[in-house]
């Protein structure tokens, strides 16, 4: 029973549309060896042997919700320079619509430039500014995403946070206000700045440590009874959102609601690089919340898909048909 319920979603999962809202940029990665050290100063010398751009942020939400069979809709303001051109192209690679992408002159596209040997990252070099939008370019951005919410038949709505200004309060408020009035779940997977700004979202993703240095409390982070006693009185009442579901790295998930909680153990991987893992969690709960499904199975299935992912060097999406194995795997057992 529980496999046929697993199929019946996966397959579900191919009708649903989820505008995904949040802060875009472009992952590039240089791929090298390391010989020797530099005469100069004492830092590796990469000899470069491949150089590869992916969508990232935001943009890797929509390429994961995509890899599940769904349809996402992107929705972010990127600079009006050289990578606008990178981006966009990337997108139609994809075959990704740019609808939902706004061009601010004030601002640049956000580029994070991974330097890799042996599997290993070496360095990191992110151009980007992360002012928030000025009140012209959040009142169009907020018109757009309502406009796509009014006529698009949106099935989940994912805020996906960066604090790089994409997503302010003002524009939360508004599209949750908007997704509640239609019914349409949404789901945060909150930064820093707007931590507390997220209200009455049907489902609200931190990690360990933006959960911590958010909420400003103490926990050790096996201690799911405290946990469930912070969430509940600083997100369920107070906020009112409906479900947290809160990644551990290594110890896995835990998910709860005004009812109780679950912890979902992680599964043994061969961990090469946790880039893009949030990502991946939220697109898979989106997914799981819009078809349906109670909070065990969406725990487990982002679970599983968030590990996935860390098995390969980069921010990747999900194979659909490797997470379908191991979610039979899984569930049959």
């Amino acid at each position: 029973m529980e496999i046929k319920k697993i199929k019946a979603a996966f397959k579900k999962f191919e009708d649903l549309k989820i505008l995904v809202i949040g802060d875009v940029m472009i992952d590039s990665y240089i791929w090298g060896t390391v010989e020797r050290i530099s005469p100069e100063a004492p830092v590796p010398i990469v000899n470069i042997h491949n150089q590869e751009r992916r969508l990232g942020g935001a943009a890797n939400v929509a390429l994961n919700i995509k890899a599940m069979g769904a349809t996402p809709i992107l929705c972010s303001v990127i600079g009006d320079d050289n990578r606008k051109e990178d981006f966009i192209e990337l997108l139609t690679e994809e075959n990704l619509s740019d609808i939902g992408i706004l061009i601010d002159q004030s601002r640049i596209t956000t580029v994070k430039t991974r330097i890799i040997s042996d599997r290993q990252h070496l360095l990191r070099v992110d151009e980007e500014i992360d002012f928030p939008l000025s009140p012209e370019i959040e009142q169009l951005f907020d018109q757009q995403i309502s406009e796509l919410i009014t006529t698009g038949n949106i099935d989940a709505i994912v805020f996906q946070d960066y604090d790089k200004g994409s997503i302010t309060s003002t524009l939360i408020r508004s599209i949750v206000q908007s997704a509640n009035q239609a019914d349409i779940p949404t789901l945060a997977d909150p930064k820093y700045r707007n931590f507390l700004e997220y209200e009455k979202v049907s489902l609200f993703k931190p990690n360990f440590r933006e959960f911590i240095r958010g909420l400003t409390v103490n926990c050790a982070k096996s201690d799911y009874a405290r946990i469930y006693d912070i969430s509940r009185t600083f997100l369920h009442e107070q906020q009112g959102i409906s479900i947290v579901l809160l990644t551990l790295s290594e110890l896995g998930v835990f998910i709860s609601t005004h009812e109780g909680y679950y912890h979902i153990p992680s599964e043994i991987r061969d961990v090469a690089d946790v880039s893009g893992a949030g990502d991946t969690v939220i697109s898979l709960a989106s997914l799981c919340l819009a078809a349906g499904l109670n909070t065990e199975y969406i725990a487990t299935i982002s679970n599983l898909a968030g590990g996935l992912v860390c098995e390969k060097v980069g921010v990747v999406p999900v194979d659909r048909q490797e997470l379908l194995d191991e979610c039979i795997q899984v569930f049959g057992k």
